[in-house]
């Protein structure tokens, strides 16, 4: 699973084999041992450094139920009337899809799974970017995409990509993607990022999103006794990224970054205290001023 997909998460692999995530951990550490792959939070990628991008195939079929919760979450940012971009990714696709009941919205993205998702939603405008079209991931890249984008000013970014660190923000796989995602970036005023618990602490080699850009994560619980991953998310907090956390049967709704309730997810490292007013960003390092518009 893991050559055929680049990655796989440890519940992927417990439902697959039908065994637990304990013995499953018990034996990915043992195939890291002889070299055979590299473990990462929550998951194991094929060894070598850097973790390789799969394709749209593969991708649909990891982490299914950790992105329907993250996209539930997430989408209960967006309001009425709001302008928003979209990046291209699984996870921002399952956005995509709660978004096309969002009345007045405005969408611009480079993907072309995004602008299907919503092609009938009757009360969403969907604006494309130009571009060349990328295959592997049905995303319009190159300078044709990037140009499409100067000028433009939107409330929020939704973008997910290969990998997240404290240390170098989101990154990708891919130079050309990386480039348009920069250009996403620099249109929006906040920047979430979407991306699931197996994608903490995986480096690869193209920056898109610096980690003091990043406004809010959201991402889903990480399983039972997988430390790395809460220690990944802390140093996130505290480097100013607010943290929303979606458990088993989220539900849209406000997410826990504008200092909503947790339920239907769960905020997560943020441990309490007042919320975050609007045009504040906290996490548990306490608040920060938002950055000034770009």
């Amino acid at each position: 699973m893991v050559r055929a997909n680049g990655a796989v998460s440890l519940r992927e692999l417990a439902r697959v084999v039908q065994t637990s995530e304990v013995t499953v951990r018990r034996d990915v550490r043992a195939l890291e041992a002889e070299g055979l792959l590299d473990r990462r939070h929550g998951g194991a990628v094929l060894p070598g450094g850097f973790t390789r991008e799969s394709g749209f195939p593969q991708k649909s079929h990891l982490a299914t139920a950790e992105k329907t919760a993250i996209a539930d979450l997430a989408a209960g940012l967006v309001d009425e009337g709001e302008a928003v971009v979209v990046g291209a990714g699984t996870t921002t696709q399952e956005l995509a899809r709660r978004l096309a009941r969002v009345p007045g919205l405005t969408v611009v993205t480079n993907s072309l799974l995004v602008a299907q998702a919503l092609a009938h939603a009757n009360r969403v405008e969907v604006v494309m970017t130009g571009g060349t079209l990328r295959g592997s991931n049905y995303a319009l890249v190159g300078s044709g995409a990037e140009q499409s984008l100067q000028g433009l000013r939107v409330s929020r970014a939704f973008l997910s990509g290969s990998g997240l660190t404290a240390e170098r923000g989101l990154s990708t796989s891919n130079m050309l993607s990386a480039s348009v995602d920069r250009a996403l970036v620099q249109a929006a005023a906040e920047v979430v990022v979407l991306a699931d618990h197996t994608k903490l602490g995986t480096d690869t080699m193209f920056q898109t999103v610096p980690t003091d850009v990043i406004t809010r994560l959201v991402t889903d619980e990480p399983p039972p006794h997988d430390d790395r991953a809460l220690t990944e998310l802390q140093a996130l907090a505290d480097q100013g990224v607010q943290i929303a956390v979606a458990g088993p049967g989220a539900g849209s709704g406000p997410a826990g970054g504008e200092g909503g309730p947790a339920a239907p997810g769960r905020q997560q490292p943020r441990l309490g205290g007042p919320p975050p007013a609007r045009g504040t960003e906290e996490g548990l390092g306490g608040p920060r001023p938002a950055p000034p518009p770009r």
